[in-house]
């Protein structure tokens, strides 16, 4: 798919609203929020496709080689896609040898990184760069104190050099913030009981998705998402239509506050200052997205 068909589909606002999702009112919510268009960049942006072509890749086998290329050289598929939790198998073993097979380790990560930086220029020339960059520092300090158990993405990523640029910065820290919580994410899903297809459905019904239609662009056939559905069904969590149950909601709330709980210590480290930096990171992101360099579906947004 070339950019402007990406562009066209998911960054461009279509002409039938969605009612904004009902998520949490918590710190570590609305600093991921605020922060999510910037960590994207490296991905939705026109730089970061340009970046991806001239190496040879399109949009997603860049953003399955980019993500992963943090874990290792050679980091076997299995580990990429139980870091990544929520994508069909076959899927991301399939792009991640193809991507692999094209591009280096080496080129991959310089790509996406002058792609994300770029990206991140182009879309925020309105603001005050020293914004940019109190805000990358501010984030990276708390960022090198938190505990990295048991969070590989988040480890691996925080391993790299830190781009020197400003913007590069932010993104990094944004990114960073991104995986720190999306590694949390994932053990409360496990705790709750949930495999792959079932974080999906949960979470595209409780953003107010239709059943499948998130879900399906993480590569789940129809058969395996009505696979699962049965399997939510039998556990209460979904009804005969495909919605959540009040059991099935409440489920995924507490998942939700669990994925909070283990951004807790990030929070604190950031103290006093977190109110103004997430002030700062919604203008940015703003920016973002007001450039059509971020999902324009609020929805979407939400899921990650």
């Amino acid at each position: 798919m070339e950019y402007d068909d990406i562009a066209a589909h998911f960054l461009t606002p279509s002409g039938t609203p969605h009612a904004e999702p009902q998520v949490p009112d918590t710190s570590a919510r609305r600093l991921r929020d605020a922060l999510e268009s910037i960590a994207t960049i490296g991905w939705w942006s026109r730089s970061a496709s340009e970046s991806a072509n001239e190496v040879g890749l399109d949009f997603f086998s860049a953003y399955v080689w980019g993500r992963a290329a943090s874990l290792g050289t050679d980091v076997s598929p299995s580990l990429v896609i139980s870091s990544f939790g929520v994508f069909e198998p076959t899927m991301i073993t399939d792009v991640l040898t193809a991507a692999r097979s094209t591009v280096s380790h080496e080129d991959i990560l310089q790509a996406r990184q002058s792609g994300a930086t770029a990206g991140l220029v182009a879309t925020t020339r309105p603001i005050d760069p020293a914004v940019i960059v109190s805000l990358g520092s501010r984030l990276l300090t708390a960022l090198a104190e938190l505990d990295g158990t048991a969070r590989p993405l988040f480890s691996a990523l925080r391993a790299l050099p830190v781009p020197a640029d400003p913007y590069g910065t932010l993104w990094r820290a944004a990114e960073l913030v991104r995986e720190h919580r999306g590694d949390g994410h994932l053990a409360a899903c496990i705790a709750a009981g949930l495999e792959a297809v079932d974080m999906n459905i949960l979470t595209e019904l409780w953003l107010g998705y239709p059943f499948g239609e998130y879900s399906a662009t993480r590569g789940f056939s129809p058969t395996q998402l009505s696979a699962a559905a049965a399997h939510l069904r039998e556990r209460g969590w979904l009804d005969t239509r495909d919605s959540l149950t009040s059991e099935g909601r409440e489920l995924r709330g507490l998942v939700e506050l669990a994925t909070d709980a283990s951004q807790q210590a990030l929070i604190d480290l950031l103290g006093d200052g977190l109110a103004p930096e997430i002030s700062s990171a919604r203008t940015i992101s703003d920016a973002v997205l007001a450039a059509r360099a971020a999902p324009a579906d609020a929805r979407k947004r939400a899921a990650g």
